[in-house]
Order: structure tokens, then C-alpha cells, then sequence
């Protein structure tokens, strides 16, 4: 059942929230060793609360109910909840119990959803893979000796085996599209300013955003409809539907005859897309121009000076991060390496390359603006086996690896478009490996995003491929 499935279950009596969390479970406790997804689970809290979910639904009207009420759900160990240890996937924060909620956990509370626990992810969410010192790594359940991905990765997997309908993520140059396309699912990065990253978190890049992985494109719409709340004091906020639309109501639009413009060519040096992602990537023009849309080529955003420009403003992010210096050589070493390129960088250089990053957007989005979509690879290689980008033990080499396995992610982060990673290809190899497309829209246009994803579903439906073990 979907996650949208199980909602009507409960709201219609035909399955309990106490029987949805015991079933996830038992499920997590079977898998969760081999796949890496969870950090922490919170099995008696999630029963509690499923319990209080049973009282109510004898107590309420079923049309008074929220939107998911009873369904479960899990929560990127990067994101703050109360009275829920928090690691932050480092070592640093293994006992961290945070006394706030993030305003999504809050909300995603609020539309009725049961937490099971907190998912796996790099150390402060820093790259691309979830391998960190505090739980064994994320692995795609299509192929258990490769990664996941990241820095989503807990999420992913998670929903990929099964062990929830669907989980919050968060992107911040890839974060949920990368493990969305290694674990064959629809992962959203919402448009800037859509999902508050309050009440702690600050927002001076504008890069991370809070969004959802589900096998669904309704799944993720619904989920995104509970999330996209603005919250008083955020510093961006992204215009609302018109006419009090929801997301979930454009997954049932046409989204009529648009135009795509679509670029294959990564803006890093030396990358270079895998035949694969390729396939994957004819497919989807393919499968749009059946449609009836049209799809053209165009030239690719932004030069390869623009890497280094985007490197200077992640290492600052990553220096911000609060850690006593005292125990700095705790950290792993991609962690350290990046931190002092932060360190390193002087204020007029950072307000400088977020300068430039600004340009470039302005660029961008001037030069597109006659299209509906850009299609693109969501990656340029099929998943990776885990250990791969830190195997020489080299953090620069791993750094290198990262953005040319990620060439063509980061880019909707520095302009705020949203951008979402569809499944729709699959390798022919042994094992078969989820291979994703890649689709960004207009500043502040999820709706058309998610018509023309929900287009495509139904006409390429992956929602019952599964993986092994499912």
C-alpha cells in the first residue's frame, strides 16, 4: 500500500495505526543491520503515540482527521527532535538530545504522521554517501554492496526496503535526488523558502532544504503538502499555491504541452556520464515527447569556474558547524579537510563567491525562462559500491570523486528552482540498478513538477518495482 493508502486504511477502519507501526517494525528489525537506515529507533515511542492515534479515531469524525493521520514515517538524523537523541551522524553528538523540534518534524507531526526514528547520514551531512562512525553505512537495497547515497541516505533506503512509505529528507547540493535515484524513488528538493528550516537552523546560503522520498509522486506531493507550512521569522518564503491548491491535487492535472529544455554535458572537469545514466536519460526524452511535450536541447548552466565558486561557500558551511575545538580530530577526515578549506576563507571571499553564485542564478533562470523543465541526468553513474569515494584515504580525491559522480544536482540549490529526481530507468545488468532522470522547474513551480512527474508514472509506472528482499 502506499503511504496515501494506508491514510484511507486507517481513516476507514480497515487497518489500525498500532497494526501499521507493529508491521514497520518488524520489518526494521530484520533489515535494518544489513541496510544501514536507521540511527536510532523509537519503537515504544512510535507505539505509544500509535495508541493515542486509536483512541482518537474512536473519539473524531473521520473528515476532521489530518490528511495522514496513522501513517508512519521516519526523520533524517540531521534534523532536531525533541527528546530524540540527534547525532548529526557524527560521533561528536552520539548522546545529543535536542529539547526543540525541527518546525517539520512539528509539522509533519501535525498532518497526522508516526515517527519510527531517526535515519541514517553523514557527518553533518557533508557529502554525497552515507558512511559515518556512529552507525554501519546506508546501502541501496537493489544492490546492498553499494551506497545509498547521501546525504539522505538512511531515508532512502528506508523507504526503498520497505521499512516506511515514505521519510523526510533534506537537499542541500543533491541530498535527497542522489539517494532517490541509487534507491529507485521520487525524491522532491522544493523550491527555496518552500519548507521552514526553523526554528534553529539559519538559512544564509539559501542551499538546504527539507523535502520528501517516497516511491510515489502522490506520496511525496501529500508529504510535501504537510511540510510546506510557512512559519513565522523565516527568512524566505515561497509564494503559495493559487486558489489554496494542494500539491497532492496537481498529481491528478494534466499538466498540458510544455517545453523542456534538456542538457547532458557536466559543468565539472573531468566528469563524464555513464552510459546508463544516458539510456536513462534518452528514455526520458523519449517517453516526454510521446507525451506530446516538447523537448529541446540547450546549452548546460553554468562555466567550470563556477565549481570552485560553489566549493568555497560549502566549506564555510561546513566550518559553521558548532563543534569544541577541543575534539576537531574527532572528526573523520573528509569533516576536518573540508572545515579548514572553511576556516580558511576570509568573509569578503565568502560574501563574494555568494555574490557570483547570485549572478550566475540570475543568468540561469533569465536564459531558461521560455521553458517549463530542464531535464537532465540526476547523476553521472549508476550506485556505487560503499567505501568507494574515500577508498584511497585521500579526503581531496573524495572530494573529487563526489562532485563528478554529482555533477548536475547542485546546481537547482544555488539557484533555489525545485528540482525533483524521477525513477524511471532501470540498468539492464545484474544486479539491476535503479538508474534516475532528473527534472527542474521554475522558481516556486512544484505544481508542474509534480503534474508532468505523475504524467509520467502513470504512463511508466515503477511504484511496484522492487527490490530484492522486499
Amino acid at each position: 500500500m502506499t503511504a496515501l493508502e494506508q491514510a484511507e486504511a486507517v481513516r476507514s477502519r480497515r487497518v489500525s495505526p498500532v497494526e501499521l507501526v507493529e508491521h514497520y517494525l518488524d520489518r526494521i528489525e530484520r533489515r535494518n543491520a544489513e541496510l544501514g537506515a536507521f540511527i536510532t529507533v523509537t519503537g515504544e515511542d512510535a507505539l505509544a503515540r500509535a495508541k493515542e492515534a486509536e483512541d482518537q479515531l474512536t473519539k473524531s469524525d473521520r473528515a476532521t482527521l489530518p490528511p495522514l493521520f496513522g501513517v508512519p514515517i521516519a526523520i533524517k538524523d540531521l534534523n532536531l527532535t525533541a527528546g530524540i537523541r540527534t547525532t548529526f551522524g557524527s560521533t561528536l553528538f552520539a548522546d545529543f538530545v535536542p529539547p526543540v523540534d525541527d518546525n517539520v518534524v512539528t509539522l509533519l507531526r501535525r498532518a497526522g504522521t508516526i515517527s519510527l526514528g531517526k535515519t541514517n547520514t553523514p557527518e553533518f551531512g557533508l557529502p554525497c554517501y552515507t558512511e559515518n562512525n556512529v552507525a554501519p553505512p546506508a546501502r541501496t537495497p537493489w544492490d546492498p554492496t553499494r551506497s545509498a547515497g547521501g546525504s539522505s541516505g538512511g531515508s532512502a533506503a528506508a523507504v526503498a526496503a520497505g521499512l516506511v512509505p515514505f521519510a523526510q529528507g533534506s537537499d542541500g547540493g543533491g541530498s535527497v535526488r542522489i539517494p532517490a535515484s541509487v534507491c529507485g524513488l521520487f525524491g522532491i528538493k522544493p523550491a527555496r523558502g518552500r519548507v521552514s528550516n526553523g526554528p534553529v537552523l539559519g538559512d544564509v546560503t539559501g542551499l538546504a532544504w527539507n523535502g520528501p522520498l517516497a516511491r510515489g509522486v502522490r506520496d511525496a506531493a501529500a508529504m510535501l503538502d504537510a511540510m510546506a507550512v510557512p512559519m513565522p521569522g523565516d527568512p524566505h518564503w515561497a509564494p503559495p499555491l493559487a486558489g489554496g491548491a494542494t500539491f497532492l491535487s496537481y498529481a491528478g492535472r494534466d499538466p498540458g504541452t510544455l517545453r523542456i529544455g534538456r542538457y547532458v554535458t557536466p559543468a565539472v572537469e573531468g566528469a563524464e556520464v555513464h552510459p546508463d545514466c544516458l539510456a536513462a536519460y534518452e528514455a526520458a526524452t523519449e517517453a516526454l515527447t510521446g507525451l506530446g511535450h516538447q523537448v529541446e536541447d540547450i546549452d548546460g548552466p553554468f562555466p567550470p569556474e563556477a565549481i570552485g565558486v560553489f566549493e568555497t561557500v560549502w566549506g564555510v558551511s561546513a566550518a559553521s558547524a558548532p563543534v569544541d575545538p577541543a575534539r576537531e580530530g574527532e572528526l573523520l577526515p573528509l569533516t576536518r579537510w573540508l572545515r579548514a578549506r572553511g576556516a580558511a576563507t576570509s568573509g569578503a571571499e565568502f560574501v563574494g563567491a555568494m555574490s557570483q553564485l547570485q549572478m550566475l542564478t540570475r543568468q540561469w533562470i533569465t536564459r531558461t525562462a521560455g521553458y517549463d523543465a530542464v531535464l537532465t541526468p540526476t547523476l553521472a553513474s549508476p550506485p556505487v559500491p560503499v567505501g568507494w569515494f574515500g577508498e584511497t584515504g585521500d579526503p581531496a580525491e573524495d572530494f573529487v570523486r563526489q562532485e563528478r559522480f554529482t555533477p548536475f544536482t547542485a546546481i537547482y540549490n544555488v539557484t533555489g528552482q525545485p528540482a525533483v529526481s524521477v525513477p524511471m530507468h532501470w540498468s539492464g545488468g545484474d544486479p539491476t540498478l535503479p538508474i534516475g532522470v532528473m527534472l527542474a522547474g521554475r522558481p516556486a513551480d512544484e505544481a508542474t513538477l509534480i503534474s508532468l512527474s505523475a504524467q509520467l508514472e502513470d504512463a511508466v509506472p515503477w511504484v511496484d518495482r522492487h527490490p530484492p528482499g522486499w
